[in-house]
């Protein structure tokens, strides 16, 4: 059951950790200035391909909910975070974006009724403090519009996030279409703004095009179908604080491919970030009542072994429970 669970954690974690590439791969590879096309190549191409692998198409409320999903997660994200980093340094936008297992902690509380904890609160913020160590670096004045769309990506990601969970799947519905339908209604929403805001598609050469192929398939499609199978499996929270393995991955990108520098602060940080990531997958303890078989005789499990009975089946089955 621990090694089942640390194996759903350590794949879940891949996701990030490929979202911490994508800086390297965005200056490395592909046409500047181009956030919004950038953000339609990685959304609608991955999320085609996963509905027709997956050919399942949403039901009666479903095309409401996969729409709302869609553009918290993908269709509103990725334009805030692209705006986020145009308007101030990359590395203060990191900052911002690295309480977003606080922003999961609140929302969780008020959509999923999950009391948040004095551990919880203390280790969302030793992650933010971590990875701020990592990336944030002396710098100019910040831009009020930038950070603005920084807390908005945020809060767009944390909220798509809790709800869903809170809505899970329909029943027979594995997460490879329910990562379809999002990506998908994500990537409708963003082309009509980046055909509005940045004119015709650029010329891409064969490095951008390989980019683009890396962002589409590993970056996007496999990883957010990683994301969204864990949010099945896992509690928000503990998805959420997985979240800090992205800036992370990308100070070890940039030190190992693009000869940047680490200092002994920065690996401070790194240590410190990911520790509170270990530490945010630890599942509270839940007290249970004894129950007494003659008062409960259809009940032969006691809570705790049902539910991790249920966990079992979760981590063993083809399909996830919602």
């Amino acid at each position: 059951m621990a090694a089942n669970r640390a194996a759903l954690i350590a794949l879940t974690a891949l996701a990030p950790v490929s979202w911490g590439t994508t800086y390297a791969v965005t200056t490395e590879f592909l046409p500047a200035d181009r956030p919004l096309f950038t953000g339609l190549m990685r959304a609608l191409p991955a999320g085609l391909l996963l509905l027709a692998l997956a050919r399942v198409l949403p039901r009666g409320a479903w095309w409401g909910k996969a729409a709302v999903l869609g553009a918290l997660n993908i269709g509103a994200f990725f334009p805030l975070l692209f705006l986020s980093a145009y308007r101030m340094p990359g590395g203060m936008a990191a900052v911002v974006g690295s309480v977003g297992p606080l922003f999961v902690v609140g929302l969780s509380a008020l959509l999923l009724g999950q009391r948040p904890t004095a551990r919880t609160l203390l280790t969302g913020t030793a992650a933010a403090f971590g990875v701020g160590l990592v990336v944030l670096k002396a710098a100019g004045a910040l831009d009020a519009l930038g950070v603005l769309a920084a807390l908005a990506s945020t809060a767009s990601m944390s909220t798509g996030t809790v709800l869903t969970q809170r809505w899970g799947r329909p029943e027979g519905v594995g997460p490879l279409a329910l990562t379809g339908w999002q990506l998908t209604a994500g990537g409708l929403l963003i082309a009509p703004l980046a055909f509005l805001v940045e004119g015709a598609p650029p010329a891409l050469d064969g490095p951008a095009i390989g980019g683009h192929l890396y962002l589409a398939l590993a970056n996007t499609a496999v990883a957010y179908w990683l994301w969204f199978r864990g949010i099945g499996r896992l509690t928000a929270t503990q998805v959420t604080f997985l979240g800090p393995l992205s800036p992370l991955t990308a100070a070890v990108v940039g030190w190992a491919a693009l000869g940047e520098a680490l200092t002994s602060v920065q690996l401070a940080g790194m240590a410190l970030a990911f520790g509170a990531t270990v530490a945010g997958q630890i599942a509270p303890r839940t007290r249970t009542a004894p129950v007494s078989p003659a008062s409960s005789p259809a009940a032969p499990f006691s809570s705790a072994e049902e539910n991790g009975r249920k966990d079992s089946m979760d981590l063993t089955a083809p399909a996830l429970r919602r």
